[in-house]
């Protein structure tokens, strides 16, 4: 089942959020500190709610360490950025793949962005800057889930 990474996230709400959509489709959420934000914080509580006891979340204390982690399991890391041209929508996900947002603020760093096995974006309108971090991870995550057929079944 894919994974959704979140790298050094700024806002503790769009965690949250993203830990509660995790929780109920059954996908394990790498968090790579470190974080904008104390990890105890009240306002990543509140978006998460209750959820954030049933969300699998694996704490990474760096990109190195989290980048060692996943090539040991030689997993594919599919990059959501607004900086490529490949819309997320052509690309073939398969089930192992981690899905790496970037900091609400900045991205990722253009070495990150490099070592990426994949860069894929979601097609948006003409001169819009970019969607929430926590839609966006819905998006796609749902993509890959209907591609990979590993949606929870009802």
């Amino acid at each position: 089942m894919p994974d959704i990474a979140l790298y050094q996230p700024d806002i503790p709400q769009n965690t949250g959020t993203i830990l509660r959509l995790a929780a109920c489709l059954g996908v394990t959420v790498h968090l790579i500190e470190p974080a904008g934000f104390p990890i105890s914080d009240s306002a990543l509580k509140r978006a998460g709610m209750d959820y954030l006891e049933r969300a699998a979340m694996l704490r990474h204390i760096s990109f190195a360490e989290f980048d060692a982690w996943r090539r040991n399991g030689d997993r594919r890391l599919v990059l959501m950025t607004t900086g490529s041209d490949s819309a997320y929508t052509d690309f073939i996900f398969r089930p192992d793949d981690i899905l790496l947002m970037g900091r609400e603020s900045s991205g990722v760093p253009q070495d990150i962005h490099a070592g990426a096995d994949a860069r894929l974006t979601i097609p948006m309108a003409a001169d819009m800057r970019s969607i929430n971090v926590a839609v966006s991870a819905g998006m796609v995550l749902g993509e890959a889930l209907r591609q990979t057929g590993s949606f929870p079944r009802l």
